[in-house]
């Protein structure tokens, strides 16, 4: 089962970020459950959010995932969307 997670950032946290990115794409990589994830970039092309795609057994392991994540546990994100997504092209 797909799990989209759409997390916006916090206005001027990209140092927070920043610090933080090394621990959150080892979380990534580390997890086996990662299906794509890339940075939404602003006006200016700085990042400013994440979008990441889980394959999960359920939505519960997808929330539990997200709390774990080195920048929702550094207080990055404004907000945190998750989707249950059903993939048709690609």
């Amino acid at each position: 089962m797909l799990h989209v997670l759409i997390c916006q950032d916090k206005p001027g946290a990209l140092e927070t970020r920043k610090a933080n990115r090394e621990a959150h794409l080892a979380y990534l990589k580390d997890s086996g459950i990662v299906a794509q994830a890339g940075p939404v970039l602003n006006e200016a092309g700085e990042m400013a959010g994440s979008i990441i795609v889980l394959n999960t057994d359920s939505r519960a392991e997808a929330e539990a995932w997200a709390a774990g994540d080195p920048y929702a546990k550094a207080g990055l994100f404004a907000s945190v969307q998750i989707q249950t997504w059903n993939r048709v092209i690609g």
